[in-house]
């Protein structure tokens, strides 16, 4: 099967004329512009502009207003019911969230995709990869099938387009991708629709894998694009998170330039910050201290020097997923492959994750040769996959109720550095993955006590804001979230999901 060539994104469709808009903060944010659709094509606009720019009166605000489309929020002028309650509120605002299925549109970052999906929320006017796996959640329990599978489907042929799923359906997004939940979306669709759903999406799956070790075949390079071969560790390939662009994003570009000339880096120096940005934009957690060598500051960001506890884990599923694949596709030789590849990196997780010391799972430092020592909830995801022994969760148990369940729900991190995956904020799918970890092991008490404390963050901020947010201060519900760089979001759909998911098992 061939790979699409990827189109082409607006910093390199409109250059000069890109980061004229960008660095002049016509727009609020940086993803406002590349969300723009250009009335014409770009040769012709570009012409237009090189002509206009020189003019005396030229009005750089008024070019683009002619010239493009403005995007507008995802949820715009949507009155709540706020008596109907949250459950009813979601009901109705999946419908909102929902886009039909795209034409293609010339020149629009939107990468089209052929069946209905829903979008987060807010500045998120497309589909996100991890997002939608919690947002099926609540679609689930919705009884919205259709629309599961449907999103699915667009996975499926994202994966066909382009060997794998971008971080989301934009032209400025296909240089990454996100945290791989594809296999735990076709196992809650084997839920709904039974086992033949493995061999339907067994093509996919392969090719996610195939992506996701790309270059672990080149033994001269231990550490290769997303792989890593450790000595330590014979014959086993782990993962991290990579993108293969060493530059601003471009939907964050004015923030990143400010960044990068605040540190007065420059050539490969700014290139190599850019590129740890951008494997923490692949995690889903950009931004955290978790990624950083000092907190206090992005400059010592190393994203991409750091083997990440929670994206071996879901590695570890896609393998077993492709196992029972290719086993119900009586396949047994790819099957026996898989159980042997799977039950390896199970045994890395076990050990080369774990920390006798403090007894939690940490993330791995390639450059220090070291455990991360900072607790985050990523040390929790050997327990949603029923990976750790009981005793290794009994431990894990201790420190998630200690130091991160409060009044809210699960705190992310215990560092207070400002970024928006740190104290004080909790966020939706890091909520279920706690929540059925503890379940896994039998901690209901304590597993309830997290989910009922988002409930009831979730119904206050609702009652009083009329909105899901993206995510929420779960340490003090009378202050609003803080850090990252752009407002918080409504919407939201990861956070509709897991409230419906949570909603019931707490009226069971």
């Amino acid at each position: 099967m061939t790979t699409k060539t990827r189109p082409l994104s607006p910093d390199q469709l409109f250059g000069d004329l890109f980061i004229a808009v960008q660095t002049s903060k016509l727009f609020p944010d940086s993803k406002t512009f590349v969300d723009c659709i250009p009335h014409t094509a770009p040769d012709q606009l570009m012409a237009l502009y090189e002509v206009e720019k020189n003019e005396p009166d030229f009005d750089l605000k008024a070019f683009v207003l002619k010239h493009f489309i403005i995007p507008t929020p995802a949820v715009d002028k949507f009155e709540s019911d706020i008596a109907a309650g949250t459950v009813a509120h979601i009901h109705q605002l999946w419908d909102r969230l929902t886009r039909p299925a795209d034409e293609a549109v010339p020149y629009d970052s939107r990468v089209p995709l052929p069946k209905p999906y829903v979008v987060p929320g807010g500045r998120f006017r497309e589909i996100f990869y991890w997002d939608s796996y919690f947002t099926m959640l609540g679609l689930m329990d919705s009884n919205r099938h259709d629309l599961m599978r449907d999103m699915i489907d667009n996975f499926a042929h994202l994966i066909d387009e382009f060997g794998y799923i971008p971080n989301g359906n934009r032209t400025y997004f296909l240089s990454r991708s996100q945290p791989p939940y594809f296999a735990l979306m076709i196992g809650l669709l084997t839920e709904v629709d039974g086992s033949d759903v493995l061999t339907k999406y067994l093509p996919q799956l392969q090719r996610e894998y195939d992506f996701w070790m790309d270059g672990a075949g080149d033994s001269a390079q231990p550490v290769n694009r997303r792989t890593v071969r450790l000595s330590r560790l014979p014959g086993t390939v782990l993962n991290r998170y990579w993108d293969d662009t060493p530059t601003p994003r471009p939907e964050a570009y004015r923030e990143e330039l400010h960044l990068s000339d605040a540190l007065k880096l420059a050539g490969p120096r700014a290139g190599e910050l850019y590129t740890h940005i951008r494997a923490a934009c692949e995690s889903g957690w950009d931004f955290s201290s978790r990624w950083m060598a000092n907190a206090s500051t992005m400059a010592t960001i190393r994203a991409a020097d750091i083997v990440p506890v929670d994206l071996n884990c879901l590695l570890y599923a896609l393998e077993d997923t492709l196992r029972q694949a290719y086993g119900y596709a009586g396949q047994q030789v790819q099957a026996a492959q898989f159980e042997q590849l799977a039950n390896a990196r199970k045994q890395a997780i076990m050990t080369l994750f774990w920390d006798e010391k403090t007894r939690f799972f940490y993330d791995y430092d390639l450059v220090n040769d070291r455990l991360v020592p900072e607790l985050t909830l990523a040390g929790a995801f050997p327990l949603f996959f029923n990976l750790a022994t009981d005793l290794q969760a009994n431990f894990v148990h201790d420190h998630l109720k200690a130091s991160f369940l409060q009044a809210g729900g699960w705190v992310t991190t215990l560092q207070r550095t400002g970024q928006q995956w740190d104290w004080p904020n909790g966020w939706a799918p890091l909520q279920w993955i706690v929540y059925k970890g503890l379940t896994n092991y039998h901690f209901t008490e304590t597993a309830d006590t997290g989910r009922d404390n988002w409930l009831d963050l979730n119904d206050r901020v609702f009652r009083a804001t009329g909105k899901m947010m993206e995510k929420y201060n779960v340490v003090d519900a009378a202050l609003r979230t803080g850090g990252g760089e752009y407002p918080n979001q409504d919407g939201f759909g990861w956070t509709n999901g897991v409230y419906l998911r949570f909603h019931k098992f707490a009226n069971k």
